[in-house]
């Protein structure tokens, strides 16, 4: 029997027509684009502005391309995972959102959250569905609007942070390329260090975590970028 692998067989993305430049940012916090270009190296990033639109219109936007690029059948997507840190609701799924949205009939979608290191996840996932021989197009994305947690009046993290999505088409072959392997560890010590405090079964959502701006990311800069 030939040893299946797994190939990426087309790429599809959108981001947000709206670029919030580092000029605007300086006007909301302490900071200038000399700063954030020598310590984060970005200049501009896009945001998702629109009232009402959530990381699954940003998902559907890169998957639609994927789509129309590799010419694919919608029945015949199997497969359709999400990794996203801001879904567009608890539940359900934003994936299972996506597969509604693009009418994909015969697929089974889930959701997995591992904040920047996601689309790692989705590839060493999608891998594993392909090599086990029973999934043939699978359909991976990652999509955040971390506008929508993101704290405008914090210098530390609002220059990182834009909106966007990337969607890929992982199918089976049996040459000698692909996605040959991977190495994947977790180190859950962070915590403390980059987390949303409030909003989750810990600490649930209420007047006080609102006005103590609980909701918002937190991220002790310092450490992180050690």
């Amino acid at each position: 029997m030939e040893k299946i692998n797994a190939v990426i067989t087309g790429v599809g993305g959108y981001v947000p027509d709206y670029i919030l430049t580092n000029d605007e940012i300086s006007k909301m916090v302490d900071t200038n684009d000399e700063w954030i270009m020598t310590r984060i190296g970005v200049k501009e990033r896009h945001i998702l502005n629109e009232e009402g639109l959530g990381s699954s219109y940003m998902a559907r936007k890169a998957a639609k391309q994927l789509m129309k690029k590799t010419g694919a059948n919608p029945d015949d997507i199997d497969l359709v995972v999400v990794a996203t840190t801001t879904p567009d609701y608890h539940f359900p799924s934003t994936a299972s959102i996506l597969c509604d949205k693009l009418g994909l009939k015969n697929a089974f979608a889930f959701d997995l959250q591992a904040a920047c290191s996601g689309f790692l996840y989705l590839m060493e996932t999608a891998a594993n569905f392909i090599r086990s021989g029973r999934y043939k197009k699978i359909i991976i994305v990652g999509a955040d609007k971390m506008s929508s947690m993101v704290n405008y009046t914090d210098r530390a993290t609002c220059p990182i942070f834009g909106d966007g999505a990337a969607a890929f088409m992982v199918e089976p072959t049996t040459e000698d390329y692909g996605i040959m392997d991977s190495i994947l560890r977790t180190d859950g010590k962070g915590l403390p260090f980059l987390h949303m405090k409030a909003g989750g079964s810990v600490c649930p959502p209420s007047y006080f975590t609102v006005d103590n701006k609980m909701h918002y990311l937190f991220q002790e800069g310092r450490t992180v970028f050690k």
